[in-house]
């Protein structure tokens, strides 16, 4: 037989695109349409329903940038159409391959009760099936003119990304506005084709399936008259019966289908935008759930469910009840989809406290996975959180979007930093907006790399990333794809149903230990420095905050605030989503994060100083505040104490030029040029600066990559430097113990001031940038004179050890990672710290010295800033601060205490009492408190987490500072675990044994 293959599958597209699809309305009238333009930002629905439009024209443009349209749409459906199934198709002017990224409408009745969303691939909303003809129609459409921003050429610099900037320019055409007669026949039709056509296409060339399919399309083709689609549909699709009835083979791949709609809390749309998004999907995937039997939803992010319900209601009410019937499922149990690089401790516990906390208190419902299919790679201490959470697995995407290496797993066990182990999938189709394309569930089945072992996957199915949701046909896709020979069946389940059946067919996978690092988006450790640094602080400030108001609490009788406390972490959770914390999204989500950040540390620190006046109480008495978990300044750890001297800091001039400090710990000289050429050791007798180098050297690179300018740096990006080693001046510092630096460049200005503390062998560096750059990248280097191999940073509830080399293409790939306050490198016996306040990008790298000494220099650069121009073409100008300390002679106990100390500065007051004692102290520094609180059930128990911080095994006593009725050993939730045997407290002492970074959560019981 020839090979007649291209000529029919050219046959097929072209009648499918000329001839079927625009045969699936056949009868068609025009609505009547008016428009009322919102002033400002969105109004309630109530005021968008009554306002009084005008008439507008289909081919009329619409929509300054972010402005909000209430169009009304009325009609009368024909009485021939009588018996019929009538849609309106309102088509606001999308362009169908960006469903998520531009205008949206949400439809209402005249009654407010909202109806369905519209996006690109959902124009239709049913009139009736049948209709009896004669009915009135009247529909209001809420529709946001949102800009496209990210547009077929992508990352164009655009003002559209902030309404202050963005101009009134009308952005769409209105397209069509119609009531229409839908052909369900050729609906169905189009739909054997798509399959059928996708499938075949997936085959291989010789295989008999794929004629099979390729001659009962060319006679369905035969069977159309080209001329009346609409009365030869039947016949056509009667010819395919046979091929769509072939079941798959016993051995096919089998897909657990998750309805979804990857929403992202924000990104290319401000937050108050996602809101809307939010509800026009729910309200699309509430009324497909209704039409479609089969059909399963899942929705992440707890936040995004809050909004329905406090924004909603109407919404909300329909979500609760297809919750209870266990079709619309909450997933992953976390507040957003955060970032999971750069959130500290705490703040990745509580992402799980409060995403589990609401699903378990609005619908009784508890998640035992983790949803984050769109992070940009996972720290490695998260696994013993999502234990520590009550979850036990973990599904994400991403990672195939590496550059480098190919994951070698799709289904896996995943080792943290403590040997915490997380059952993880990585779902095969490679994307979290599987369309139920013939490609997606080929490369799925393909793809898999665990085939031998076992056999199902997950496709999360539906647009995403602006909201959308599943359609109908995909629901229409998957049900032909079921168990159709030569294809991977496809079956609706929940995640949890999926991840029951994974582990239960591979109940030993392979196992990855470390960090999950995506070799993609390493700038967003760096893009929105002010972003990151009220992350950090408002981290700290709850710490702080929860710390003095439960000291105060069970001391003084203050208040505790549960519901402002409640209220601000949501707040700074939601602020960790991976696309707000990373410094991807557009300017004004930014603008908008900053005042937030600014509104968190004002009320915070009124927390703060409230709880800690009442208990310094009335008087004169200097007092040091030490939220820190180690001692300082003469105050224990989560006390308060007179403050202690600590000796003197010697500034004298340096031969050759420049100066140097000196404290009887550290000597430190600072050349002409403010560079630091010398950090002596003095107890060690011990350099730290590498020979002939110099640290404190700010560093500046060209940086534009070739795509996704605020996510990404490129590795060539180091082949060009320039050092900024010019100063305009180098100059003693005020106090004496410092010295000061300035120096220019471009079209920026730097200034620095050097401290060498009291009695400390830390060397400050405080950095303030007037940074007017573009398209630069800034990095403050330190070369010193350590041979490792292998360097800590600071992760979650731990720390985690890189290689300093590049033997292999995985090492070499993390040019650019992660820390949290610390990076530190070791000799045995001899180790040099860096912390930090406010960074968290860096790199390491390491030189052999070709002189006579042949040593190694390892150099740490921490990264600054970036100047990327999209999507926010501002990002970063303006003014910086950031605090860095060069702490030599540091084990790592050392640099854990000082990550602390530069995050948590001392507070001063004066009070009555000579000190205020500690609530909970712990007598080894291995252990570190990371919360102290009251519990969130409002009970008085005294909550504290805390963890082995060294890498090492360690028993440790925990005195609490009142007297202890019961101990409760809990997971995250403060919940008893009841596996676990709580310790006996012995009075107020209890004493605990931990295993290398061990997290644990004890609730105290006050007698």
């Amino acid at each position: 037989m020839h090979d007649d293959r291209s000529l029919v599958e050219a046959r097929l597209k072209r009648v499918l695109d000329e001839r079927v699809r625009p045969a699936l309305y056949p009868e068609s009238v025009p609505l009547d349409v008016a428009v009322w333009n919102a002033p400002g930002e969105p109004v309630p629905v109530e005021e968008g329903l009554a306002a009084e439009p005008r008439p507008i024209e289909v081919g009329a443009r619409w929509g300054a940038p972010w402005g909000t349209s209430w169009f009304r749409v009325t009609g009368t459906v024909p009485t021939e159409w009588a018996g019929k199934t009538v849609e309106a198709i309102l088509d606001l002017g999308f362009d169908e391959n960006m469903p998520g990224f531009q205008c949206e409408g949400l439809v209402y009745r005249p009654d407010g009760t909202p109806v369905k969303g519209l996006n690109p691939r959902n124009q239709w909303v049913r009139i009736g099936a049948p209709v009896e003809g004669g009915e009135q129609v009247r529909l209001h459409v809420e529709a946001a003119s949102n800009p496209v921003i990210l547009d077929y050429h992508p990352f164009v610099p655009t003002p559209l990304g902030d309404k202050d900037t963005a101009g009134s320019e009308p952005q769409y055409t209105l397209t069509r506005m119609d009531l229409a007669v839908l052909d369900e026949t050729v609906w169905n039709l189009v739909l054997d084709l798509e399959v059928l056509g996708e499938l075949m296409a997936e085959l291989p060339v010789d295989s008999p399936r794929r004629w099979e399919i390729l001659r009962a399309v060319d006679k369905a083709l035969d069977a159309i008259d080209l001329q009346d689609v609409n009365g030869t549909a039947e016949q056509a699709r009667s010819r395919l019966t046979e091929v769509l009835a072939a079941p798959a083979v016993p051995s096919a791949h089998r897909i657990s289908a998750v309805g979804h709609a990857h929403i992202d809390s924000a990104w290319l749309w401000p937050l108050r935008e996602t809101v809307r998004k939010v509800a026009r999907t729910t309200s699309n995937m509430t009324a497909l759930l209704e039409d479609e039997p089969d059909f399963v939803f899942a929705m992440s992010q707890a936040q995004q469910w809050a909004w329905v319900r406090d924004h909603r209601p109407e919404v909300w009410a329909r979500v609760k009840k297809a919750v209870a019937d266990g079709r619309f499922v909450p997933a992953g149990g976390m507040w957003v989809e955060s970032d999971t690089n750069m959130p500290g401790s705490e703040a990745m516990a509580r992402q799980f406290v409060h995403g589990k906390r609401f699903f378990l208190d609005e619908f009784g419902v508890e998640n035992d996975e983790a949803w984050l299919p769109d992070t940009f790679g996972f720290a490695a201490g998260l696994p013993q959180i999502i234990k520590a959470a009550g979850a036990k697995y973990l599904l994400t995407q991403k990672i195939s979007w590496s550059q480098t290496n190919k994951f070698p797993h799709h289904t896996f066990r995943w080792e943290g930093i403590d040997g915490t182990r997380i059952f993880t999938h990585f779902p095969p189709v490679d994307t979290y907006n599987c369309s139920m394309k013939g490609s997606e569930i080929a490369h799925a089945a393909t793809n898999f790399k665990d085939k031998g072992v076992a056999r199902h996957s997950l496709a999360p199915t539906g647009w995403g990333d602006g909201g959308g949701g599943t359609t109908r046909e995909m629901v229409a896709k998957a049900a032909r794809l079921r168990n159709l020979e030569g294809s991977a069946t496809v079956e609706w389940e929940t995640p949890h149903a999926f991840f029951e059946k994974a582990e239960a067919e591979n109940p030993a996978p392979p196992v990855w230990v470390g960090e999950l690092y995506l070799e993609l988006h390493r700038a967003t450790l760096t893009s929105q420095a002010k972003t990151k640094q009220g992350n950090r602080r408002s981290e700290h400030l709850l710490r702080e905050a929860e710390l003095w108001a439960a000291t105060a609490a069970v001391r003084a009788g203050f208040p505790y605030p549960y519901d402002d406390l409640d209220r601000i972490w949501k707040t700074v959770l939601l602020h960790q989503f991976h696309d707000i914390l990373p410094g991807s999204s557009i300017a004004w989500v930014h603008r908008e994060a900053r005042a937030t950040y600014d509104r968190v540390a004002a009320e915070l620190n009124g927390i703060i100083d409230a709880a800690q006046r009442a208990l310094a109480g009335e008087g004169d008495t200097p007092l040091v505040f030490n939220s820190a978990p180690h001692a300082r300044a003469g105050a224990p750890a989560g006390a308060a104490a007179s403050p202690a001297t600590d000796g003197r800091t010697g500034l004298s001039p340096r031969p050759g030029g420049g100066h140097v400090l000196d404290n009887g710990l550290l000597r430190v000289e600072i050349d002409e040029r403010g560079l630091v050429v010398s950090a002596y050791d003095l107890a060690a007798d011990r350099e730290t600066i590498a020979p002939g180098a110099a640290g404190n050297l700010l560093q500046l690179h060209p940086d534009f990559p070739n795509m996704w300018d605020a996510w990404d740096v490129d590795e060539f990006y180091r082949n060009t430097v320039t050092d900024l080693t010019d100063a305009d001046e180098v100059v003693p510092g005020d106090d004496g113990a410092s010295v000061r630096i300035a120096r220019s460049f471009g079209s920026s200005r730097v200034t620095q001031v050097l401290t060498l503390a009291p009695g400390e062998r830390r060397l400050e560096v405080d950095t303030e940038v007037d940074w007017h750059e573009t398209e630069k990248f800034l990095k403050l280097a330190f070369p010193l004179d350590v041979h490792a191999e292998r360097y800590a940073s600071e992760t979650q509830f731990g720390h985690f050890h890189r290689p300093t080399h590049t033997n292999t293409s995985w090492e070499a790939a993390k040019f650019e990672a992660c820390n949290h306050r610390f990076v530190h490198l070791e000799e045995p016996g001899w180790g040099v710290a860096l912390v930090n306040d406010s960074t968290y990008g860096h790199d390491v790298t390491r030189t052999v010295r070709t002189d006579a000494d042949a040593g190694t220099t390892t150099t740490v650069r921490l990264s600054l800033l970036r100047a990327p121009r999209f999507p926010d073409p501002e990002t970063d100008q303006g003014v910086h601060r950031f605090r860095h300390a060069l702490v030599p002679g540091a084990g790592i106990g050392d640099a854990v205490r000082e990550g602390w100390r530069i995050n948590l500065p001392e507070r001063h007051l004066t009070g009555g009492a000579p000190e205020v004692a500690p609530l909970v102290t712990v007598d080894r520094d291995a252990v570190v408190v990371t919360a102290v609180k009251l519990a969130d059930d409002g009970s008085g128990d005294v909550v504290v987490r805390f963890h082995e911080a060294h890498g090492g095994r360690t028993r440790a006593t925990l005195t609490a500072g009142f007297a202890v009725a019961d101990v409760q050993v809990t997971d995250l939730l403060e919940r008893p675990l009841a596996d676990t045997e709580a310790p006996r407290p012995d009075g107020d002492r209890i004493a605990v044994s931990l295993r290398p970074f061990q997290l644990t959560t004890l609730r105290l019981k006050r007698a």
